[in-house]
Parts: structure tokens; sequence; C-alpha cells
């Protein structure tokens, strides 16, 4: 491991109301969303204005400021996105959480200084994940929420970039960055920041607790050492859109953890009465996945943030906290003026002047006399460290004279902390976008769930397989003519070394194509040398995207369904590009897979088992790789559209739980552009997302 500070705790501050509940609390950083590209749209957010006042207030606390600018953004929104990062340079901020790959490559080139944190809704969770950002030149990744603690630990070691782990809060159901729940049923992205969280309704599994869509809260909090041990830099606790309160208890405890090494059971009560879901787990860190991880916000929850516990919280953070050690130094000579000097451990300094002694009539100023004045430091976040004095014998200075030029001292402290301090970013020119034109595809490809493939396809420019296929299936599929490319699994939980070892293998029997959906996969395959077709996965929606796909090595790349077909057309770069145009589009990526929640345990299923909401509609599931696949209820077609399809160079037939012959169907519906039969869906291509 090369991290080897202390761990930072990081707090979550949905709006100023929970920053001073984060600072006194002993937060060593907090993280906040703008008025704009913050993935809790919802939250409160900060102003311009705001911003920057909680940048001075924090910094004078020796608290770190990162902004989250964490969704991902279409090509007419990047000029306002780089506006607000230029803003966040001018401020000070200590650093900014990404997600879009496109705007992290502009970042790195406007403001190289300025640290840049891959955030978890990148789904890094392999180390070459986390080595495929460190080349792009961030400087931290917050790794995926489904990692166990062995996981962590073999990432961490001799890692070449600071590691943010979740210790507390939420738990999506999904892995973040590959969840479109919330889009496809509502419009509303996770990836754009405006999740309506459908997870929490009730949706149920035969056997199950009627909602397995929910997950109790993630605590780790008492895991602290441990995670500091191994490397880690920062425990990150989840809870923008939380009240103060929660902020406030879940700082304290992390905290008390770290301090001391335990946390007690008064203030573990609190942290669980301000919000829990029955409960909290700590399922994927101890790998013990399954039911017991599921809960819901019931009404004994909610009664027992009553106004008596919340006050007894309110108690954590009502004082200042002083934790910022100053060594002073005082000069006391006959006939001078006195003077104090400070110096913080962040290399600040200060310098005040006071009246020139006189002769002691009684008691002599001595260092201790002088200790006693200068040491109350109280209302300040600052604390005496220690007393260096040079007293000439006889002389007395009064105790108001002491205090005033330790006041006088820490003020300028204060400002010079406060001062906000800019990071370099330089406006450089774009090229101005260039749609692709209006040209329709002119090829398919098909991705199956198995090797089941009959020779109806030979004519699709590529297939794609698992990973995992057997390789008398991989012979069978080249010898009858078909261009193949494995597609690495989106959920590589603890299979990385697995998944080189197959590349190696297919690479033997003459396959060199690859489907990455990940930014690990894509990674593992550049290292293999492998040719690289990128996933929707990746999440592609701008042109620096694409840009970015073409600097990775990527032969062409699906962009992102949640764009409209409009926005697609719109893209520029020179890149190849492809869409989903049939298929049940996946709503989401789970470790925890819903189908074990009947108490007996992962099935091996050899048909998907489904789940079903309250109105009665079923979404299969499929497993692949280490995760399970939530699928929509009804397919996408998009046969009779295909007039539409413009800009595009290739159509995927994305086949999952279809019978051999539905396959067959949809793809006699692709080649002669016919209306559905059945009922299904266009997916985003029309209404697109908030």
């Amino acid at each position: 491991m090369i991290y080897l500070g202390k761990l930072e705790i990081l707090a979550p501050a949905g709006g100023t109301d929970s920053v001073l509940p984060a600072v006194r609390a002993g937060a060593d950083a907090i993280y906040l969303g703008a008025s704009s590209f913050s993935a809790r749209a919802s939250a409160h957010n900060f102003s311009r204005e705001q911003l920057a006042e909680t940048v001075r207030l924090c910094h004078l606390n020796g608290v770190a400021v990162h902004l989250a600018c964490n969704i991902l953004v279409h090509d007419d929104e990047i000029d306002d996105a780089l506006s607000l990062i230029e803003f966040a340079c001018n401020t000070g901020v200590d650093a900014l959480i990404m997600q879009d790959t496109g705007l992290i490559s502009l970042v790195r080139s406007f403001a190289p200084e300025m640290p840049v944190h891959g955030s978890t809704q990148l789904s890094v969770h392999t180390r070459a994940g986390v080595e495929n950002l460190w080349k792009m030149g961030l400087t931290r990744v917050v790794l995926s929420r489904e990692l166990s603690a062995a996981e962590i630990e073999e990432i961490a070691r001799d890692c070449p970039v600071e590691l943010e782990v979740f210790v507390h809060g939420a738990l999506c159901m999904s892995v973040s960055g590959q969840c479109y729940f919330s889009a496809m049923l509502g419009s509303r992205s996770g990836n754009r920041g405006a999740c309506a969280q459908p997870c929490r309704l009730p949706f149920s599994v035969k056997g199950g607790t009627g909602h397995d869509l929910s997950l109790k809260d993630l605590s780790i909090i008492e895991h602290l050492r441990e995670l500091e041990q191994m490397g880690i830099a920062s425990a990150k606790i989840e809870g923008r859109m939380k009240r103060p309160e929660y902020v406030a208890a879940a700082v304290a405890a992390c905290r008390q953890s770290l301090d001391s090494g335990t946390v007690s059971a008064e203030l573990y009560d609190k942290l669980e009465a301000v919000f829990s879901r029955s409960g909290f787990t700590e399922g994927y860190y101890s790998g013990k996945r399954g039911l017991s991880m599921f809960g819901i916000r019931s009404k004994e929850n909610v009664q027992a943030a009553d106004s008596k516990m919340l006050a007894s919280i309110h108690e954590i953070y009502k004082k200042e906290r002083q934790h910022i050690p100053v060594d002073f130094s005082l000069k006391v000579q006959q006939g001078k003026p006195s003077v104090l000097t400070a110096r913080d451990g962040d290399g600040f300094f200060s310098s005040a002047e006071g009246a020139a002694p006189e002769k002691a009539i009684k008691l002599p100023l001595d260092k201790e006399r002088a200790e006693k004045s200068i040491s109350k430091t109280g209302g300040t976040p600052f604390i005496m460290n220690s007393l260096s004095a040079e007293i000439e014998e006889g002389l007395m200075l009064p105790a108001s004279a002491l205090n005033l030029m330790r006041t006088q001292c820490l003020d300028i402290l204060s400002s010079e902390r406060s001062e906000l301090r800019s990071v370099p970013f330089t406006s450089l020119e774009r090229e101005p976008v260039v749609s692709r034109g209006r040209s329709l595809p002119s090829n398919y490809r098909a991705r199956f769930p198995d090797g089941n493939i009959p020779d109806d396809f030979l004519d699709s420019e590529l297939i794609y397989v698992p990973l995992t296929i057997a390789s008398s299936q991989i012979d069978d599929l080249l010898d009858r003519g078909f261009a193949v490319a494995v597609e690495i699994p989106r959920g590589m939980f603890g299979l990385e070394k697995k998944i080189i070892r197959e590349l190696e293998r297919v690479r033997e029997l003459g396959i060199n194509e690859v489907l990455a959906g990940n930014v690990g996969a894509v990674e593992i395959a550049r290292r293999l040398d492998m040719d690289v077709h990128g996933g929707f996965g990746l999440n592609i929606s701008n042109t620096e995207s694409l840009l970015w796909a073409e600097r990775q090595g990527m032969l062409d790349t699906e962009v992102s369904f949640e764009l409209t077909l409009e926005q697609i057309t719109r893209l520029g770069g020179k890149i190849p590009i492809g869409i989903i145009s049939m298929g049940r589009l996946p709503l989401m990526l789970t470790r925890n897979c819903p189908a074990q929640n009947d108490g007996r345990g992962c099935k091996r299923c050899d048909t998907a088992p489904t789940i079903r909401d309250r109105k009665g509609i079923t979404f299969p599931m499929q497993c692949f790789g280490a995760c399970t696949e939530i699928l929509n209820s009804v397919p996408l077609i998009m046969s009779d559209r295909y007039h539409e399809l413009k800009g595009i160079s290739f159509e995927v037939l994305r086949f999952s739980t279809e019978t051999p012959e539905q396959r067959l169907q949809m793809l006699e519906m692709y080649r002669n552009h016919t209306v559905p039969k059945t009922v299904y869906t266009r997916g985003l291509y029309y209404r697109g997302t908030e």
C-alpha cells in the first residue's frame, strides 16, 4: 500500500445547515454539490456564493471541501459544466468528484493541478479499473460499495492512487453507475442526479421480504482502523439528502471509532435512531450477502428520530471544535513592545505587538502565568500546542495585554487560513462538435447469454458471447464462420484474475475481440493487446466521452441508451458508435440477487427468475459474472424506426431471456423493419431523461 496517511473522515453536506455539524463533530473533509451537475439534484445544494463561504469556513477549521460534479453531461451542457469547474478552481475547492469520462478529460487539460476523484458512479471495483483512472490523471478513486474487506485489501495493495470507501449510509440495490431503473420507469436518471428511488417501493420475489430491492443502510464504522491499516485514504459517509443531525451523529461515531477503536453504545443508538432502515448491515464488507441485508424505513424507524433525541445530537456540535494546534512564542523585554507570534501545523504564521512591560511590584510575569492567558483559545478552532517564552526577570505584563495579543494572532491566522487560494484554470480552445452525419446503420451485432446461436445470424457483423463460454463452443462458432467477440462481465467483483485467465484462454482459440462495459474491463483487455469494443455500461453520453474512448484505444463503442436519438445524431467524433435497438434493457446490476431471498440460496437458475412490482408487472433476472442483471419487463424494439437511426454505425440485438424462437422472430423484425406484434418499449430514445 502506498497511502500511509491518517484515514480521512469525509462527511456529506446537502446544504449549508450541515456544514457546521460536520465540522464540529470531527470531519476532516466534506463533500457537497453545486446547484447543478450534482448526483443529488434533490438536495438543497450550494449556490456559488454559498460555496465560496463554505470553503472559507472549512479551510479555517482545517477541513477540505470536495465538490461533486458527478453526473453524465450532454454536449450542450459542457460549457456550463466547465464554467462551474472554473469557479470551483478560483474558489480553492480541494478536489472534484467526477463521473463523466469526457468532462474528466477536459478538466485534466484545463486545470491539471486540480485533484480529481473518480466517483463511485464509475463502477470501479477492480485493481485494473483503479489503474485505468490513475493513467487518466485521477488522484483518488471512490470504490464500489459492494466490495468485501478482502477485495478492498487486494485492490489497496501497492495502489498508485488514494482510495475512498463508503462506511455509512444508504445502499443502492444496483452497482452505482449501472442503474437505469428510475430513468426507464419515469425518465428520472440516477446517472443525471434525478433518481426517484423506485427500489424502495414494493418489489417481491416468491418467499421474499416484499421489498426485495430495498437494502438496509450500510455501517462499517467499527472497522475504520482496519481500513486505515489497509491503506485506505478516506472513509466516506453517504447522506447529502439527510438532516444535519444525521451528519453530526455519523461523523461523531466515525471520529470516536478512529480515535478510540470503538463506538459507545449511546452514540450508536443515536446513530440508528436518527436514520436507519430496520437497522444496519455490513453484508458486502463481511461477504455475508442475502436476506439479512434487506430492510425498509419503518414507522418505528421514523418515530425514533424524536425531538428529544435530535436535541441530544445538537450537543455534539453546539460548541466550536478546538483541534488545530498552534505553537506560540512570547518575547517580553524591558523598554520594548511585547511580541507574540503563532504558527499552526499548516505553516500559517502571525505576529502581534503589545504594550511594553512594566517593573513588577509583586508577582513578575513568568512562563506559567503567560501560559494561563495565551492558552485561552475558546471560541476558535485553535488549541495551544506549545509556548516558548523569552521573558526578562522582574517585569510585569497584565493579562489583558496577553489576551489582546493572543486574540490578534488568532484573528490573523483565521484570516490567512480563510483566504481563497485558486487553482490555475486555463480556458483552452475546443474543437467545435461536428455531427457525424445522417447515415443509417449498415450492420448489426447480436449479443447472446450463451453459445446456442443458429446459422441465421451468420450475416451479423459480430457476435458477442460470454467470456466463460466453453472452448468447444468457440471452436464450433468459428468453424461455422461467425465473427466472435467475448463479453467481459460488467460485474467483476473478485473475478479479476479469473477474467485474465479466461481472456488468455480464448485468445489462444483465436478470439482477439472483447466487449467491455467497465473501465476495468477496458484496462485488462488493453494489457493483453486485445481489440476493445465499448459497451453501454461505459455510459458514453457526449462527444468528449467518445474522444476519450478513442484515446482508450477502442475500435468502436455503444453509447448510453439514456440518450435520445436526436442527441445521438448530434454527437461528434470519428469513432463508430452503436445503440441497443432490440432486447430487454438491463435496469440494474446487483451483487445481491433478490431471487435468493426465498431462503434457499443460489439455485443456479435454469430459467430466469422474476421479481414483481406492486402493479403485478414482472421483471426477469439473469446472472452473469459476479452479478445479477434485472431486466426490463418488456423488450426494446426499434425495428420499424430504422430510418430514424441517423449517425449510427451499427445496431445491437441484445438477447437475454428469449427462447430460440423469439430470437429468430426478433431477427426477422430487424431485417424487414416490421412493426412489432408484441408489447414493447421505445426506451428513452424519444422521451429522454431529466
